[in-house]
């Protein structure tokens, strides 16, 4: 058995931006209740502490990526590049108990990577729960669970996992996650971006309707801000449950860097009083791939391919390190065809690995809606805050050109590649706009249905950043319901969407379909938040179509 340890190296907003919870409480697996009741041990007062959890994350046939930050000292917080190096045991077992370990090493903890250490664990068995830990002096961390891929030609009866998406601090508490770690029956949490929110504290929400504040209280844009974010996220129970009972694949999207992000600025970034931009955006990427369980990229982007036997690859995309500036609405630039939200590099990478795919799903994390959406007559109340989920103009005009619409060029360029390989089985799994749809996606918008869909995808919601009812500040199931009427009407491929809940989403591949659960939280200003089901989609094999389905998988 070998072990490779990474390096970390470099690397206010106009848009969107029954289950009790004591009953939820009692099924949380024992390394969930651990990471949420955990004491932090410690040599001795002031003494090393693991004070941010730990986690695993892009699982592979014969290995995993382990996680941890430890606090050397008390001052050596996030962000402040203090607190001398220390070494970092850990162990990976086959049972909790630790009486059979498999695999260990150390690895030294270092201001220059905020503390924060990872252990590209190999050696393992394919689809094997394993158990681990660290240790830093006689400080012990929580105890996490994690599971390894399939083998690659292993067939697989299905693949879950817990989908999620746009956790912003101030918005709210992260009861989504509570409930996705006391789940027994996933393999992995995919999060498809916005794990972090940039702003000012009281920048979003505004401060009136701020639930619990951030640090840094400023909006973020050194190193050390990005850094402090990403440590006062990790100190949330309700998140450290989450990766101590599943290894998480992650991606981004603009918020770990700046609202609407692409590769030369933002539309949250002033150079004028907020500093050169391609310094922002690595101090941003450094800080992701520092506190992150992501393997640490030498190009400095999260885009890859994971495999889970011979049922499905998973493509995980980057929408943010290489596409062109958003345009306005009306200039024809959503139709130019220099202009990309790929890249030229990691579109061939997409379209070689879902052509040379053998596996019966192609699944593809996305982290911008690829589906066109078209608006019909709304209210102006309604289309106000539209403007800012969707990043439409001012004026309403009906496209977004922060998703693939704005970049029409480079989706019908992938979804010929599809129709025209003949290229079957793929769902996209997205983020980003705080709304939960089920869709066919087109080949053309404009004749469909006559001319067939090339793909189908699942949108998930929030899982606390503002949607429909929380910007206009009136009940769930009011306001938006002329909005979601208006959408369906004028989009037929859009088969369901809700503006207003905030939850998660649970996808379970078999080789007959994929199935997507939507689940909603109660109330996210509430910590304890209970979960209920909402609806339930999938696509059969073959079909790339989308039905609904009247009960969630067991």
């Amino acid at each position: 058995m070998t072990s490779q340890l990474t390096s970390h190296t470099a690397a206010t907003p106009r848009r969107r931006t029954v289950v009790k919870a004591a009953a939820a409480t009692a099924a949380l697996t024992p390394f969930a209740t651990a990471a949420l009741g955990m004491s932090p041990a410690s040599a001795a007062a002031g003494g090393p502490a693991f004070l941010h959890g730990i986690a695993s994350g892009d699982p592979l046939p014969d290995g995993i990526l382990l996680w941890t930050r430890v606090t050397p000292v008390p001052e050596a917080v996030p962000g402040s590049g203090v607190g001398p190096a220390t070494q970092v045991g850990w162990e990976v077992a086959e049972d909790r108990a630790f009486s059979r370990v498999v695999a260990s090493g150390t690895v030294t903890a270092t201001a220059a990577a905020d503390h924060t250490v990872k252990a590209d664990v190999r050696g393992l068995q394919p689809q094997t729960p394993y158990f681990y830990r660290f240790t830093a002096g006689a400080a012990v961390s929580p105890v996490g669970r994690t599971l390894t891929a399939p083998r690659h030609d292993a067939v697989t009866p299905s693949v879950r996992f817990g989908v999620v998406s746009c956790a912003n601090w101030e918005s709210g508490y992260f009861s989504a996650y509570r409930h996705l770690a006391a789940r027994s029956d996933l393999h992995a949490i995919l999060h498809l971006g916005d794990y972090i929110y940039e702003y000012q504290s009281g920048g979003y929400p505004e401060a009136k309707y701020v639930v619990r504040r951030h640090e840094p209280l400023h909006e973020i844009t050194t190193l050390a801000d990005y850094r402090a974010r990403h440590g006062k996220y990790k100190t949330d129970a309700d998140l450290q449950a989450l990766h101590a009972a599943h290894a998480v694949v992650a991606i981004w999207d603009d918020h770990e860097i700046a609202n609407d992000a692409w590769s030369g600025g933002a539309e949250n970034h002033t150079p004028g009083t907020e500093g050169d931009w391609a310094a922002r955006a690595a101090a941003a990427k450094q800080a992701y791939f520092e506190w992150m369980p992501v393997r640490t990229s030498t190009a400095g982007t999260v885009y890859r391919r994971l495999r889970f036997g011979s049922l499905a690859d998973l493509h995980l995309l980057d929408l943010r390190s290489f596409r062109s500036q958003q345009v306005k609405v009306g200039n024809g630039g959503v139709d130019d065809p220099e202009r990309t939200i790929t890249g030229r590099a990691q579109l061939d990478w997409l379209k070689s690995g879902l052509a040379s795919s053998n596996a019966t799903w192609k699944l593809v994390g996305t982290s911008v809606m690829i589906s066109p959406v078209a608006f019909g007559s709304l209210p102006a109340h309604v289309l106000a805050p539209l403007t800012k989920l969707l990043g439409l103009p001012e004026g309403g005009i009906a496209i977004s050109t922060d998703q693939w619409d704005g970049y029409t060029d480079d989706r019908k360029e992938l979804l010929g590649h599809l129709k025209d390989r003949n290229i079957r089985n793929t769902v996209f799994l997205t983020g980003d706009i705080h709304m939960a749809w089920a869709n066919e996606v087109p080949v053309n918008m404009a004749t469909y249905p006559g001319s067939g869909t090339a793909a189908t995808e699942f949108v998930v919601t929030s899982v606390t950043s503002d949607n429909i009812d929380d910007i206009l500040h009136v009940p769930a199931n009011t306001a938006s319901l002329a909005a979601e009427a208006a959408i369906k009407s004028a989009n037929w491929h859009v088969k369901w969407l809700d503006m207003d809940a905030h939850g998660y989403g649970v996808l379970d591949v078999t080789s007959e379909r994929s199935q997507m659960d939507y689940y909603v939280v109660s109330d996210k200003r509430r910590q304890d938040a209970t979960s209920a089901w909402s609806r339930s989609y999938r696509t059969l094999n073959g079909t790339q179509k989308v039905e609904r389905v009247w009960s969630p998988v067991g």
